[in-house]
């Protein structure tokens, strides 16, 4: 809408009020497109009305047209285009035809778009010969054009979405009596039991049988699913209104019985992953527990805190499935899952006279939920790493998360404690957690990490995770 308004204003002279017509004209471009079955091009007059710019176009979903390589704000000389010129002259509907490719033609249908001013603009319907030669396609056209007539101010665009190639499209006169209706909707309502349809009244009882009478007798648009047997129809139903009077509707027939059985599969099996994730947890933390029980009863203080350390990764990836399995999603919010667990290491490996303040900051990172259970034990170990050996000798520290999202995934982990050692060598480090960091980030996630001191003291580690290609 904004190119429009640019190329709108940089070649022509239409007010700020009639570009806000057209505007809401464009909205209804895709469903027109897939109503015609043609492409819809708005050609635009330029200030010298010597040429023409194309200010839009939409190419249609239920009919093949071949490309042609012409895009949105190419300018054509009006000698070029007699059929557009012949349009400008007459402000009336103009049928010609053009060279679409070399050797190749197609049938093109102008309505002049006008208001007390003058011309607004030319919309164009061009299409095959084939198709435009073909039963019925008279009828498709002429609901086209009303639809043109006067845009609503406050357009339901969801009610005009675009249209797909197995939809049925049946059309009315003023008096609701069906003038056409596509193959494809013939066949929905044969399933339906209705048999035939053109010259039947929309409202007759045998084809309004699965729908509710209070939602027919309306002047706005409204969308209703049916439910016949082992089907389930989706009807859209687009009046078409002018000074309060119906001009014709047009009713859009989709079959959804196969998407809606597969939305139920996908819920089913969504329900079924919750579960999983929601026991594996409990079997996580029952380990947890039992590793709690060995840790109580052994008398060596070393094999306390290992079992310790091995508790706490536990719990990690436990909470990424808690996570998993309350959102049902496939993706995890890295902001909350640290949160969760920079929570549990206060809790379970902090000192309760030890302060330990955290924080989370930069963008929401939504990572793949392939990822969880890998960024949830590094978290783990990074703040283990910060509690045990950069706040030794301290009663409080603080530790912070900035995520962002930069040529992938990044995560910048700092503390605020002694920092590394002089001469710090990750690599040649002996420490099981640095060793389960470089394993995960690097090996399961392609990923790199950094260390680093921060300037005024403290660590600093960078991890930066590829994304996945799709």
């Amino acid at each position: 809408m904004d190119d429009f308004g640019t190329l709108a204003r940089a070649h022509t002279t239409l007010t700020a009020v009639q570009q806000e017509f057209l505007k809401r004209l464009l909205v209804l471009f895709p469903f027109l497109a897939d109503l015609a079955h043609a492409r819809v091009r708005l050609y635009l007059q330029t200030k010298d009305r010597k040429a023409f710019v194309i200010a839009a176009q939409e190419w249609p979903r239920t009919v093949y047209l071949p490309p042609d390589g012409t895009a949105e704000g190419r300018v054509i000389r009006a000698m070029e285009e007699p059929v557009l010129c012949h349009a400008v002259e007459s402000r009336h509907f103009i049928r010609g035809k053009r060279e679409w490719n070399y050797g190749s033609m197609i049938d093109m249908m102008v309505q002049p778009l006008v208001d007390g001013t003058g011309l607004l603009g030319l919309v164009c319907f061009e299409t095959t010969s084939e198709m435009a030669q073909s039963d019925g396609y008279e009828h498709l056209l002429s609901a086209a054009r009303l639809l043109l007539r006067n845009p609503r101010r406050h357009l339901n665009a969801e009610m005009f979405a675009p249209m797909s190639a197995s939809d049925g499209i049946v059309l009315t006169d003023q008096y609701n009596r069906i003038t056409f209706a596509t193959t494809a909707a013939l066949r929905i309502f044969r399933v339906l039991g209705v048999g035939s349809l053109v010259g039947a009244h929309l409202f007759d009882r045998q084809i309004t049988q699965h729908i509710r009478k209070e939602s027919q007798e309306t002047s706005r648009p409204w969308e209703r699913e049916i439910e016949a047997g082992a089907l389930i129809i989706r009807e859209r139903n687009l009046p078409l209104m002018e000074g309060g009077h119906l001009l014709s509707r047009i009713v859009i027939v989709s079959d959804l019985t196969e998407v809606r059985e597969k939305d139920k599969e996908i819920k089913v099996k969504s329900a079924v992953i919750q579960e999983i994730h929601h026991r594996v947890k409990n079997n996580l933390q029952m380990i947890a527990s039992l590793l709690r029980m060995q840790a109580r009863r052994s008398k060596s203080s070393d094999v306390k805190d290992a079992l310790q350390e091995s508790v706490n990764r536990i719990l990690s990836i436990s909470v990424v499935h808690e996570f998993l399995s309350e959102q049902g999603e496939k993706t995890i919010d890295v902001g909350e899952v640290a949160r969760h667990i920079f929570d549990l290491v206060a809790m379970s490996m902090v000192d309760r006279a030890f302060e330990l303040h955290s924080e989370c900051a930069g963008q929401q990172l939504i990572l793949p939920s392939s990822y969880a259970s890998s960024i949830g034990l590094v978290l783990n170990e990074l703040v283990l790493n910060a509690t045990e050996h950069g706040f030794a000798g301290r009663s409080s520290g603080y530790i912070r998360l900035t995520l962002a999202e930069e040529d992938g995934y990044l995560l910048e982990f700092e503390d605020d404690g002694i920092g590394l050692p002089e001469g710090f060598q990750p690599e040649k480090q002996r420490s099981l957690g640095i060793s389960i960091m470089r394993t995960l980030i690097e090996g399961d996630l392609g990923g790199t990490i950094r260390y680093a001191n921060r300037e005024g003291g403290g660590t600093r580690v960078t991890i930066r995770i590829p994304k996945k290609e799709s």
